[in-house]
């Protein structure tokens, strides 16, 4: 977990000021410890998403909240994805079998 100033202070392109905006937009969500917000490190990870996409891609402050959302899609669709293949995979042959032919790959 890392308080504002540690993350500010570790992401050199992080301003203080747009990551105050991103928490007030819902952009990321940090938790409250002690009264103080602080981000575990998957949201650390999504401020470093989104330092690139706005500072490295320039990526307009205004398209963030939709280039995010169309991203949290993807991540989503590919956990059920990978949950579905593995739901697949745990059937007996006949059904793995009967489930490719059914998607053309036999």
């Amino acid at each position: 977990m890392m308080g504002i100033e540690e993350l500010v202070n570790e992401i050199a392109a992080l301003q203080r000021a747009d990551l105050e905006a991103w928490i007030g937009e819902a952009l990321v969500s940090p938790q409250e410890e002690a009264g103080a917000p602080v981000f575990p490190e998957m949201e650390c990870a999504r401020v470093r998403l989104i330092c690139t996409l706005h500072y490295d891609l320039e990526i307009e402050a205004e398209t963030l909240p939709v280039v995010l959302s169309l991203m949290d899609q993807l991540y989503d669709t590919r956990a059920r994805l990978n949950s579905l293949t593995a739901a697949v995979a745990a059937q007996d042959e006949s059904v793995r079998e009967a489930v490719l032919k059914a998607m053309g790959r036999e």
